[in-house]
């Protein structure tokens, strides 16, 4: 041990020897496996067509009381009438409990805020699925987890049927016949053109979950053929992958009858006014999702009232969805799991680990209102450094300094190195629930090869020594490297940590991230700010490091693909393009990048996966995202509802709020609570303020 610590001091005085860093640096490893987890739910695996189908039924029903005090009073027209000649129908025998009936109210609770209904331009909702709720797509992802692997392909949704053409680069999409916004304005090709167009398309706008027309596919263009027919053109033959961005939440058009009246285009308006034009106070935005928000308490309750114009049916031709209301209470993340498992709130995903022990020991009470189920090891958690040296966020000497550091491989591995995932997973929660994560694609999805993970084992002296190649040594003796001298005025090398302060688990893994940088001699410092403040500062590059929970891309790999790499100027979460448009990647990032697109043009399932073991051996060998640790999520709910799918994942194509399929969601009539706050009532006219009588 003597010996070994003289040659350690004697390295860092003349300058690493060969033999200091043969001693030290680690080489990449396979990753351990993961400790079981017995207490995982099973999934029921069914066929595509399985789930849904477009056909006219021989008659259609609703509330008694939508009949009698609106359609019978000739404030609505019969219910036939608001439906498509053909709607959706959901299939009975996919229904865990068939046949639903109507009532009743789903009680949620979120900490997020909600900044307006303009979700096209970039406004939050307040997360928590009010904008899954609200919101409907092209095509639909969530449900696919019960989908045989081998028919695993979007399911259709707004989109009804798409054909391509025998060259596979026009892809013809044929729009729900005779669909309308809540509000009775029919649905059409116009709405979706509007989102592309003014929206995607549009620079001066970032709709909220990133979309941006490299999403789709560079050079990708869409146009409009009829009233109901649109035709997308792609560079590539045949890419199905951008099905899957054309689900939630990347094109989900919004109501452009009521948006073109702020849009600058259209009004003369500026972007800032557009984005704004339409507040949380702004009730009754017209949506064609399942609940229409009627009304809006600041801090205290958000509430969604049935949507009169939903064009989906089940099999006996009821119109829903089955539940009245929605609610959600606006309190803070870990709030929900607490009213979720104490009755007072109905649904929760458990992603918060500390919460974990409580959560399962109260479930356990016969007399629990609420069951609680875990799925896979899903929810995972990246460290994602700025890898943009040419003006992304347009950064000072600092920041421009510590971005050449996170391009460079041993720097990034002495980071990976010095951190103790064990201790991180730990100190959340005691048990078997986290597993050691090196980054890359999530354990739980269908693509992750645990030969093809290559990780960087625990080793503090490895990475000091990889820290003094890298160029970094404590000159002023605090215990802190300095940058060399000529470089940031040879200062501490000081480095900003982004990180959503809305979410406990996202501070705690800062904190022993903080603490364990430390010991390597980096002086990290938190900037932890809300969900919404986060993103637009990682929109903007305005960031050294990052911590972000994964997105679908790690999790499900075939939505979102594009975001696995910098397949675009503004695909990736943490390298992206300044004014210029060019990102500066690194070579194995160009590796990254040809791989996915290769992933995105094959339609061979074998080569597919041979791809995406070759995109995760490339990103883990390289480090290009530091994992921090992974978990399962629990789905908690009151034990009231019924059609709750068995083993749905709290989060794999989306969350769980889309993953149980809300609108078929139903209370038995002997077990319905009296919870609606506005009992009778559909929504108002667009910016009334609450329901209409």
């Amino acid at each position: 041990m003597k010996t070994y610590r003289l040659k350690t001091t004697t390295a860092l005085l003349i300058g690493v020897s060969a033999f200091a860093v043969q001693a030290f640096a680690s080489e990449p490893t396979v990753v351990p496996e993961q400790p079981p987890f017995p207490a995982q739910g099973k999934i029921t695996y069914v066929p595509r067509d399985a789930l849904i189908e477009f056909k006219a039924l021989p008659e259609y029903h609703e509330p008694d009381w939508v009949t009698e005090k609106f359609v019978k009073a000739g404030k609505l027209p019969p219910v036939a009438e608001r439906l498509p000649k053909e709607p959706m129908v959901f299939k009975t025998g996919n229904m865990p409990d068939g046949v639903g009936v109507y009532g009743d109210v789903l009680r949620h609770v979120i900490g997020g805020r909600p900044e307006g209904w303009n979700y096209s331009a970039g406004q939050t909702q307040g997360w928590g699925g009010i904008d899954i709720g609200m919101s409907e797509c092209l095509t639909r992802t969530a449900p696919l987890f019960q989908v045989e692997a081998a028919d695993v392909e979007p399911l259709p949704n707004l989109a009804r049927s798409w054909e391509w053409s025998e060259d596979g680069h026009k892809l013809t999409m044929h729009l729900v016949e005779g669909a309308k916004w809540s509000d009775g304005d029919p649905f059409d090709a116009e709405d979706v053109m509007f989102y592309w167009d003014d929206n995607v398309v549009d620079p001066n706008v970032s709709p909220l979950n990133g979309a941006t027309p490299e999403t789709f596919g560079e050079g990708t263009t869409l146009k409009q053929i009829d009233k109901y027919t649109v035709e997308w053109t792609f560079k590539d033959a045949f890419p199905r992958q951008h099905l899957y961005a054309m689900a939630y939440g990347t094109f989900c058009p919004g109501p452009s009858h009521i948006l073109k009246t702020k849009h600058p285009k259209y009004a003369g308006t500026t972007y800032d006014q557009y984005k704004n034009g339409f507040p949380a106070e702004y009730l009754n935005i017209p949506v064609m999702g399942a609940w229409v928000p009627v009304a809006y308490r600041p801090d205290d309750i958000i509430v969604l009232r049935r949507n009169p114009y939903y064009w989906k049916v089940d099999e006996a031709g009821n119109q829903l969805p089955y539940l009245n209301e929605l609610h959600y209470k606006l309190s803070t993340w870990a709030d929900r799991d607490v009213q979720a498992i104490a009755g007072s709130g109905d649904f929760s995903n458990l992603e918060q680990p500390e919460n974990f022990v409580e959560s399962l020991k109260r479930a356990a009470d016969e007399a629990a209102p609420a069951r609680l189920a875990f799925g896979p090891r899903v929810i995972g958690y990246n460290l994602r450094m700025n890898y943009s040296a040419n003006g992304w966020g347009e950064p000072d000497a600092r920041a421009q300094a510590v971005r050449e550091l996170n391009r460079n491989l041993d720097f990034r591995k002495a980071v990976t190195m010095a951190i103790d995932r064990k201790k991180l997973g730990e100190a959340l929660v005691k048990g078997p629930f986290t597993a050691i994560y090196p980054g890359g694609l999530s354990s739980g999805t269908s693509f992750y090869d645990r030969q093809s993970t290559m990780y960087y084992p625990f080793n503090l002296e490895g990475a000091k020594a990889l820290i003094e190649k890298a160029g970094l040594s404590d000159t002023d003796g605090n215990g802190f490297v300095n940058f060399p001298e000529g470089t940031a005025g040879g200062a501490d090398v000081q480095i900003v940590l982004l990180v959503n302060s809305d979410y406990g688990t996202d501070r705690n893994l800062a904190e022993g991230l903080i603490g364990q940088m430390e010991q390597l001699g980096l002086k990290v410092v938190i900037n932890a700010v809300d969900g919404t403040k986060r993103d637009a500062t990682q929109y903007a590059g305005k960031f050294d490091w990052l911590i972000r929970r994964n997105d679908q891309e790690l999790t499900s790999v075939v939505q979102n693909t594009t975001q696995l790499a910098p397949t675009g100027p503004r695909t990736s979460w943490h390298h992206r393009a300044p004014e210029s448009g060019t990102v500066d990647l690194m070579p194995y990032e160009q590796e990254l990048v040809d791989i996915v697109n290769k992933f995105i043009a094959s339609n061979d399932n074998d080569e597919r996966a041979t791809l995406m073991k070759q995109f995760q051996k490339v990103s883990t060998t390289n480090v290009d995202t530091v994992g921090l640790t992974e978990y399962p999520g629990a789905l908690i709910i009151n034990k009231r509802f019924s059609n709750i799918p068995t083993g749905a994942p709290i989060f794999m194509f989306n969350w769980a709020e889309d993953t149980i399929i809300r609108e078929r969601v139903f209370v038995a009539a002997d077990k319905q609570g009296d919870f609606e706050l506005y009992p009778q009532q559909l929504p108002g006219k667009p910016g009334d303020s609450g329901p209409s009588n």
